[in-house]
């Protein structure tokens, strides 16, 4: 969705920083073009990480009529710096009203009631209607999960190269299938589907390419996730389910995803820059409410 159709701000330029464990997110929207930013989260936030962040956009405090922050340690910030107002958001209202916007099907309909699932270090599980947004659940695995077996499984905790390497792996390398367990499908699972994470590598005592493991572990992760938020979108009778947060940014995350959706056929949609996805929901819940 094109967020500038639910700003309705002409002329004035709106900013907002989630303050991520792994990542901070910056976004702005300046005379209608939104602008987004990323780099690696590094320490507390402070006043001069504010103006850091800020600059690498091109953006000056000096001309926002105030800030949004969101995300990690952001209540630790002042309530002003340089008389700009902070304003600080919630997480679980910023991933709401942000997978709410950047899942719309809608472009005029920004409230539909959907399940929001933030897929960063972590996993945090949102339930959207309307203006109200709750925690429902969540998990602990997520891009941190990633990185830390990806060191020990693979020598890097760089998700890119993680990737990289799972595009051209095959899970099933490392992993028991169903059909590898009961000879054929399960219920609406073909027989290819996983049966057992890591299985094979526990059971017939074989060792699995750099590219199997890559792809095992990011099915081990993309499946946690996604069979999660199935769950609890049935738990609270949501039809919708969006996906942000930067696991997003990975082709063979959103592979894992989008296969585990069709196996149970539940759509689950994993909209472009969905890593922006909190942030977004910040700037929006501050410019209008």
């Amino acid at each position: 969705m094109d967020i500038t159709t639910e700003s309705a701000i002409p002329g004035r330029a709106l900013a907002a920083i989630d303050f991520g464990i792994s990542n901070t997110d910056a976004v702005s929207l300046i005379d209608g073009t939104v602008y987004r930013w990323t780099r690696p989260t590094d320490g507390v936030p402070n006043d001069e990480v504010v103006h850091s962040v800020l600059a690498e956009g091109g953006l000056s405090l000096t001309v926002l009529p105030h800030l949004a922050v969101t995300g990690g340690r952001h209540r630790v910030l002042p309530e002003r710096i340089n008389s700009i107002p902070l304003r600080a958001v919630n997480e679980v209202t910023a991933i709401g009203r942000g997978g709410q916007t950047l899942g719309a099907l809608d472009e005029s309909n920004t409230t539909a009631p959907m399940l929001v699932v933030s897929a960063g270090s972590g996993t945090a599980v949102v339930a959207a209607r309307g203006r109200e947004y709750s925690h429902i659940t969540g998990t602990g695995v997520g891009g941190g999960t990633l990185q830390g077996l990806g060191r020990l499984l693979l020598g890097t905790t760089n998700a890119s190269a993680i990737d990289a390497l799972a595009q051209t792996g095959n899970a099933n390398g490392a992993d028991l299938s169903i059909g590898d367990v009961i000879s054929g499908k399960l219920g609406t699972l073909p027989p290819d589907a996983t049966a057992v994470n890591f299985g094979r590598l526990a059971h017939l005592a074989q060792d699995a390419s750099q590219p199997d493991l890559a792809a095992a572990l990011m099915t081990l992760v993309g499946q946690v996730i996604a069979i999660t938020a199935i769950n609890a979108a049935r738990a609270e009778r949501l039809t919708r389910i969006v996906v942000i947060g930067h696991m997003t940014d990975m082709p063979s995350f959103r592979a894992v995803v989008e296969r585990v959706g069709a196996y149970y056929s539940t759509e689950i949609t994993l909209p472009l820059h969905a890593g922006f996805g909190t942030a977004i929901g910040a700037m929006l819940h501050e410019a209008n409410g």
